[in-house]
């Protein structure tokens, strides 16, 4: 029997996945999502993916033969700057102000481990949004309802954050953290499909 694991404990990847009726555990990662800023956007996310899915996978032992672990890192890129998660409210304050009134660009990582095959699949999505221009006050307000504090760049866009979302280009599952068109692709290669609910 296949165990299909999501190596995070984000509540909008556990809802994501969660429509298609699929099974599936949730066994977090503990990998040190620190920016490298030495590196490209595009190598963090891929490189933070990666690990968090062989991470888990070391921690099933044996049983990662028998398992599919998906894995996911989103961050936002603007102005040659990589933003992950804000840790404090000042932080969130900087990253708010910074990305106001301007597009900026949201990557999501995905690593696919299939146990049973022993392939690694490893892609990136990514997206353009624009904010708002917002005010401090506005900023303020918004840091008030502690919506951004587990979200990269310090906003989401599903919730009090569709508010300052003026436009996206791209894929709004990737901006959410798990780009479900992406993740499909890659099952695919690995001969799942969840649109035949085949996982």
């Amino acid at each position: 029997m296949r165990r299909v694991i999501l190596a995070s404990s984000s509540p909008r990847r556990i809802e994501l996945l969660k429509q298609f009726g699929i099974k599936f555990e949730i066994i977090p990662s503990n990998v040190d999502e620190s920016i490298n800023q030495s590196l490209s956007v595009e190598e963090n996310v891929i490189q933070l993916a990666k690990k968090k899915a062989q991470e888990v996978f070391i921690k099933l032992g044996e049983d990662s033969k028998q398992s599919l672990i998906i894995a996911a890192d989103t961050v936002v890129y603007v102005e040659g700057i990589i933003l992950g998660k804000p840790s404090n409210e000042d932080e969130a304050f900087w990253m708010l102000r910074k990305i106001s009134g301007k597009w900026h660009t949201v990557y999501t990582g995905v690593c696919v481990i299939d146990g049973p095959s022993e392939r690694i699949l490893v892609e990136y999505e990514k997206s353009n949004v624009y904010i708002k221009q917002m005010s401090d006050e506005d900023i303020l307000r918004y840091i008030s309802t502690k919506e951004p504090f587990d979200k990269a760049g310090a906003y989401a866009i599903q919730g009090f954050g569709s508010l300052i979302v003026e436009r996206i280009e791209g894929c709004f599952y990737n901006v959410v953290g798990l780009p479900l068109y992406r993740l499909n692709i890659m099952l695919q290669k690995l001969g799942y499909d969840l649109m035949k609910g085949e996982l």
